[in-house]
């Protein structure tokens, strides 16, 4: 045979895998349980959590969780975020990410199978199908059956529940960017200025549909960046949901396997009866290795366990494993589980350091914050007499809601301190007033008196202080000689 007619048969293969459409079958087991207790408790955090209260006094809103683009703040609970505050929301990501690295490390793409929204969304999607059309024999039966009065019935009641979930979950998305109950009834009653959230809400409503009714498992194979990452970042300890080729080879049927058994033959314990795929949410066949399609649902181990009892073989001949116990129990070695080792103590190390360092700075941080700009053209200017003035750009946050008055005093060169724009009170105090959860910028010039001769620049503070609590921050610049 030539060289030209042994590689024949791969110009034969599709380029492309052609599409099939996958029916998965409703599975009942301890898998499934978890899943719909995360689905529940999930969606119901997503779609009620806008409506809860939370008082944080007057002049402030009482919505939980509330991110505010108008006045530039977010709320959660106690905690507010300034926009100046913004390292919170980054350190965040960043806990957000080490989380995932650690659960990758500890057991695979359990983010993926459980709590990922485009899985919770795509299963609730498609319980709603399995409610409607019936379990996957059926909807194969109606999809490839004719157009009858009845599959138009279920087909257009289908969708019309699914285009409900995927409006309800826009709808609910806008209620986290402005006062929930109010929204809803300017919603509701089609009132003037509720035109952009419509907008937002008939965009995500589209997205959800198409995500979680149309595209489904297409999304995790060829969309989502998260498998090919996780591949990277896994190692030999990781959990994974495994076939444990070591007892299931080689598969026959339940009769074949008997017989062989019988005669002293070798038989695994799977039976091929295919259970494995009929529940997988997006039509993998996990006996067949590692396969970045596995979204690590467990929904396989719960359909085998159920096929296990009835032939009265083990339960979990899929489970959560690893290759290299497989390998092990192979050359009779004993299965080695380490879920503490360096990766998930170092991940665990960087989650409470930093979780700790953001707690900390949260609890101790003021309510009042002063900023100081020096000017930068000129950076100071003699006076008639001989002194010397700077200017500064002094920016003050009060971050309670109600006003407060603060007084100036500046430390470190003997000069006047001139507010422009606020006169002194009768005992010669400047008083500036911030209202409640604003910042107020002002313009500070330093004047010294008579001729000086120094040179360089001279350290300078600028002490703020509240004067009905007496509290006190302070803000460092330089005072520049001419």
């Amino acid at each position: 045979m030539s060289s030209a007619d042994a590689h024949q048969p791969l110009l034969d293969e599709p380029f492309v895998e052609p599409e099939k459409r996958i029916y998965p079958k409703k599975v009942d087991g301890q898998f499934r349980r978890i899943k719909w207790g995360i689905q529940f408790a999930t969606l119901a955090i997503y779609y009620f959590l806008p409506f809860v209260r939370w008082d944080r006094g007057p002049n402030a809103p009482s919505q939980a969780v509330l991110v505010d683009f108008p006045h530039r703040r977010f709320y959660f609970f106690f905690i507010e975020i300034w926009p100046q505050e913004v390292y919170y929301v980054t350190g965040l990501l960043i806990l957000a990410a080490l989380v995932l690295f650690l659960m990758n490390a500890v057991a695979g793409r359990i983010w993926c199978g459980y709590m990922c929204p485009q899985t919770v969304w795509t299963d609730f999607f498609m319980t709603t199908e399995r409610w409607i059309e019936g379990d996957s024999r059926e909807r194969m039966k109606l999809d490839s059956g004719p157009w009858t009065f009845e599959k138009i019935r279920k087909k257009v009641s289908k969708h019309f529940v699914w285009l409900l979930i995927a409006w309800w979950t826009g709808g609910a998305w806008v209620l986290y960017f402005a006062d929930a109950p109010t929204l809803v009834y300017k919603l509701a009653t089609f009132q003037p200025g509720a035109g952009e959230a419509y907008l937002w809400i008939g965009i995500l409503t589209f997205t959800t549909y198409v995500f979680a009714g149309v595209m489904r498992e297409k999304l995790c194979l060829h969309a989502c960046p998260w498998p090919r990452i996780q591949a990277a970042l896994t190692d030999e300890y990781a959990l994974n949901v495994t076939y444990r080729y070591d007892r299931g080879e080689p598969r026959m049927s339940l009769k074949q396997a008997t017989a062989a058994r019988a005669a002293g033959a070798l038989a695994g314990d799977c039976v091929d009866c295919g259970q494995c795929v009929a529940v997988c949410p997006t039509g993998v066949d996990i006996r067949q290795g590692a396969n970045l399609g596995c979204i690590q649902c467990g929904l396989c181990i719960d359909a085998c366990d159920a096929v296990m009892e009835k032939v009265h073989r083990p339960a979990r001949l899929i489970g959560y494993d690893t290759e290299m116990n497989i390998k092990r129990r192979e050359c009779g070695e004993t299965s080695i589980y380490r879920p503490i080792r360096v990766r998930t103590v170092a991940y665990a190390i960087l989650i409470l350091a930093i979780g700790g360092f953001m707690s900390v700075t949260l609890a101790t941080r003021g309510d009042m914050s002063v900023s100081v700009l020096h000017d930068r053209n000129p950076l100071s200017v003699r006076l008639k007499d001989g002194g010397v003035r700077n200017g500064y750009t002094v920016r003050f946050s009060n971050k309670k809601s109600e006003p407060r008055h603060f007084t100036l005093a500046v430390a470190g060169v003997d000069a006047r301190a001139d507010v422009v724009g606020v006169e002194p009170d009768a005992s010669g105090r400047v008083v500036i007033e911030v209202g409640p959860d604003q910042t107020r910028e002002t313009r500070v010039l330093l004047a010294t008196r008579g001729a000086a001769e120094k040179k360089g620049q001279t350290p300078v503070v600028f002490t703020v202080k509240d004067i009905d609590s007496g509290a006190t921050i302070d803000a460092k610049d330089v005072f520049v000689w001419p």
